[in-house]
Formats: structure tokens, sequence, C-alpha cells
């Protein structure tokens, strides 16, 4: 058994959030490795910005302001500058890094890597690609975010499902193109077509309400297109995303140069949702292009996708067996396992 610790300084959450209300990726995927880590036998703590105290499935959550412990034999830095040198005497220091690597080519990133040399992971290949080799570490991994079993080992659905797409990732993330292309070149072609919107600020805690107001004029466009098959449903949580993956066609989602990992595809694809996806960041990474959605250069394929999928019973059936069988192998049990990979004569 080893000793992990783990710190975040970004938003407020804890072990209990993910069953209460909606989450952003990188802290559920917090939660969801915590948990497993702590599974497998290991004394784990997070130490972030929780409300309390905590103890939750086997993992201990304390504010962060109460200071962190001497040591560790594995201490995993997120995302934070301030939190590389936190724990000079950790067996072993991991920084876990989540967006494009450009802003850790800043002076306070590089000086506290290399006093530190942490080894670096990453969360996709394209991901990788961004930071650049002189920048100091102490070696590098690229280390998938888990799929939840929630949606890997879930029912999937059975029967055909109506013509409903879904859209469940930030509405700063190019809703409002998606939104212009359902309106002229998808739904007209699909009669009866429902794109379902799963979004909003609620999921992003400080940094949603920060950008609300942003986000609330992408909302008023979809709100307009109501008559056009648009429904605004808001955030929910993951638990009620299983049953409305279930009674959908297929996922729509641009993508964006800056998603490195992008769980709002690789959940639905868990699920056998075919998904239509652009050439963007690490798209090509969560989708088959052919096989379990498809991988769009430009908005005329985009849509063109959509509408097959949303109309061509034995191309959903086919894309859906799909995803099925290929893309529900990796989940939080083999992410946890490369991390422990890390851990002193492991």
């Amino acid at each position: 058994m080893a000793r992990i610790v783990f710190a975040d300084d970004g938003i407020a959450f804890d072990g209990r959030t993910p069953e209460t209300r909606p989450l952003g990726g990188v802290e559920s995927s917090v939660v969801f490795l915590m948990e497993e880590l702590a599974k497998r036998g290991h004394e784990v703590r997070v130490f972030n910005k929780c409300e309390a105290p905590l103890e939750h499935r086997g993992v201990t959550w304390t504010p962060i302001d109460r200071g962190l412990p001497a040591a560790a034999d594995l201490y995993i830095a997120n995302r934070g500058h301030r939190l590389i040198n936190a724990m000079p005497k950790a067996g072993k220091t991991l920084f876990w890094t989540h967006n494009p690597c450009r802003y850790m080519l800043k002076w306070r990133y590089l000086k506290e890597l290399w006093k530190v040399r942490p080894g670096i992971i990453f969360i996709g290949e394209y991901h990788a690609t961004t930071l650049p080799d002189w920048v100091p570490d102490g070696g590098r991994m690229v280390i998938p975010y888990g799929i939840p079993d929630l949606f890997r080992a879930a029912e999937p659905a059975h029967d055909l499902p109506p013509p409903r797409a879904v859209f469940t990732s930030n509405p700063l993330r190019s809703l409002g193109w998606l939104l212009d292309l359902w309106a002229l070149a998808i739904q007209p072609k699909v009669p009866g077509a429902e794109l379902h919107l799963f979004t909003g600020a609620a999921t992003y805690g400080a940094v949603g309400d920060a950008k609300a107001r942003e986000m609330e004029a992408v909302l008023d466009q979809a709100r307009a297109l109501a008559d056009r098959g648009v429904v605004l449903r808001g955030p929910v949580p993951k638990t009620q995303l299983v049953e409305e993956f279930r009674q959908a066609r297929c996922m729509l989602y641009r993508g964006d140069i800056n998603e490195t990992f992008c769980l709002a595809v690789g959940e639905p694809q868990a699920m056998g949702l075919p998904a239509v996806v652009s050439d963007l960041g690490s798209m090509y990474e969560r989708v088959v292009d052919g096989e379990t959605g498809f991988v769009a250069r430009t908005d005329d394929a985009f849509a063109a996708g959509a509408v097959r999928l949303l109309s061509d019973d034995a191309l959903w059936r086919q894309q859906h067996a799909a995803a099925l069988e290929r893309q529900r192998a990796w989940g939080w049990p083999e992410a946890a396992a490369a991390f422990e990979s890390w851990i002193p004569g492991a």
C-alpha cells in the first residue's frame, strides 16, 4: 500500500459532488481516479478547495488551506504551478496537466519544473504534442482519462432511438456554430429531428460564473430555435445522462483546438452512441472515423454525417455496435494502474 496525496487549488468540489450536481471533466476525473486508487488498497488523501473534511469511498478530502502533509510515496500536483514544489520530500512528484501546455511555458511554471523535475502526465497523444521537448521534466507519460463504469457498463439502447441528437459540452465551445448548422443544414432534412442541449454555466463552478453572460447569449440563441427542434435541458448529473444517451441517436460536437481529451464524446461513445465531430484537437482520438461516427473536415461533411445518422437506421445500428465493441476498453482501473507505475518501487 502506498501513501498518495493529491493537491488541487481550482474550484470547490469533493467526492460527493458528482452524485449531487453536474461537474466538469477535470474535476470528475479527479474523483474517479482517487476512488479507484483507494479501491486498489492505497491510502489516498485529497487536498483541495472542498468546503469541509470528508471521508468518502475510501478517500480523505481536506481543505487545502489546512496545509499538506510533509511527505507521501506519490504526490500528484494538479494544474497549478504553486503546487509543483509543495511537497519536496515526496517519493515521486507528478504534475497532471489537462489543457494545451502553452501555459506551462511561462516562467512561473518553468522554474518549478526545473527545480522539481516531476513526471508530467498528459491525457492524450495530441495533448502531449503541445509541450516542447526542451521543457524540463522527470519523465512523460500519456494516461487518458478513464471512461467511468457508469457509462462503460451501462445497458445500451436496444430499440432504435428517435431522431434525437445531443450536445453535452461547454456552450462556448462552438455551440453557436452547431445551432446555425442545425437550423440551416440538418434539421430541415430530417422531419421531427430534435437537438437536446445538456449544457450551461452551472457545470463549471466559479469559472462558469465568470463567463455566464457570454454563455447565456449562446443559450438565448438556442431558445430562439425551439421551432427547429432545439430543446434546452440544462446541465444534469452524469447518472441522468446515461438514460439520455439511451434515448438519443447521435452526439453532435464540433470540438475545439483546446480539446485535449473530451469526455463529452468519450462517455456517449462507450454507450454505443455514434458521434459527429470536426477534426479539431483530440477529436480524432475519441471517434473512429466511419466506424463509430464521423470526423468531419468541412461544415458540409459534418451536416451530412448528422443527417445520415439521424435518418439511416442501418448505418446507426452498424455504428452503434462498433462503438460498443471499440470504445469500452479503457476505464479508471486501467488509468489507475498507469499512475501506480510511478510509485517508487512499484
